[in-house]
């Protein structure tokens, strides 16, 4: 789980590492947006070899939630 939530910290640029733990609630993150869900996807995609789509990160509200999906 913590490598997945670094991973998932790289794709944003001005949110300090502390601010993601696995309750991360990440659409409320100031920086989020939908090129970091585009990154995230493709990160998924890359890292685990897991292909989610758009629906799948808009009924996720942590990251625990996306991590869910990755280890299933």
């Amino acid at each position: 789980m913590e490598e997945f939530i670094n991973n998932f910290a790289e794709q944003f640029d001005e949110t300090e590492r502390s601010e993601f733990d696995n309750s991360t609630t990440f659409k409320d993150l100031d920086e989020w947006d939908s090129m970091i869900a585009l990154s995230i996807i493709a990160m998924i995609d890359e890292e685990y070899e897991i292909t989610i789509n758009g629906d799948d990160i808009k009924k996720a509200s942590t990251i625990e939630d996306l991590y869910k999906l990755v280890k299933a």
